[in-house]
């Protein structure tokens, strides 16, 4: 299993629009973000998570070509209004894209892509099944139906709002997260690779800080920790080298294997 980061950054992307901050302008390819979104390439599929207004942007860097499914962590605007984008991976194969989330994010995915999914109102309206799931989900290839997936939402909160992680084998991904209950520590277990917001050094009320990821990634215990979903107060090369063994900042493009069955 190859994992992309294809996003690493918070909802502002970084740099920010008008900031001159030492982030914003590094020179460092690494401080350059993305809003957060990832692939995951297994047996051939190709799952994204998350949709953000940089999807377009990111598929074309990353070159991808083919999408099987793609996984909704929650239905904040930085991680859903790409949605549309995924109209060029119909061209080919007009099979159905199927778009899994917790069903709080379906009913708002509903209402604000309503030409998608309800009116489908104009011709050229991208084929997406929207799906709400509230446990584990098999996913059969689109390209290859008699290839299939299974995947295991996480729930989460970010803030008071609950949303989904996902585990794949031995790699999970947890975005826009505050707290992480019981109940998903112990589906967290036995992980090779775990993907975990971390805002910023100071403390926010609905994300991890830097210390508060830490603190977490060390009870999961996963091979190897990177972190995403960083501000422009988090510049790479210094915030990196203070994390643990272990631990590291992720940045855009950042690819990795894992395997598909945990440690």
């Amino acid at each position: 299993m190859k994992v992309t980061l294809l996003g690493t950054g918070t909802s502002t992307g970084i740099p920010v629009i008008g900031c001159a901050c030492e982030v914003c302008t590094s020179a460092d390819s690494r401080d350059r973000r993305t809003r957060t979104s990832c692939l995951v390439q297994i047996r051939g599929m190709n799952l994204v998570i998350d949709t953000g207004p940089d999807f377009r942007f990111q598929a074309l860097r990353e070159g991808i070509s083919r999408v099987d499914a793609v996984l909704f962590t929650h239905h904040h605007f930085d991680h859903i209004v790409g949605l549309d984008d995924l109209r060029p991976f119909l061209f080919e194969n007009h099979r159905s894209i199927p778009c899994y989330a917790r069903s709080n994010t379906v009913e708002v995915l509903r209402d604000m892509f309503r030409y998608i999914f309800l009116d489908r109102s104009y011709p050229g309206v991208p084929n997406l099944n929207l799906i709400s799931i509230d446990g584990t989900v098999t996913v059969v290839g689109r390209y290859q139906p008699d290839v299939q997936v299974r995947v295991e939402p996480i729930e989460v909160f970010h803030g008071p709002m609950p949303l989904f992680g996902y585990r794949i084998g031995g790699f999970a991904y947890l975005t826009d997260t505050s707290h992480i209950p019981e109940a998903a520590y112990r589906q967290l277990a036995g992980l090779d690779v775990l993907v975990l917001d971390a805002l910023r050094r100071a403390p926010h009320p609905t994300h991890f800080s830097l210390t508060e990821a830490v603190e977490a990634a060390r009870r999961v215990g996963a091979r190897h920790t990177y972190l995403i979903h960083m501000t422009h107060s988090v510049l790479h090369a210094r915030e990196n080298l203070l994390l643990p063994e272990g631990i590291s900042l992720g940045f855009d493009g950042l690819q990795f294997e894992t395997g598909e069955h945990g440690a």
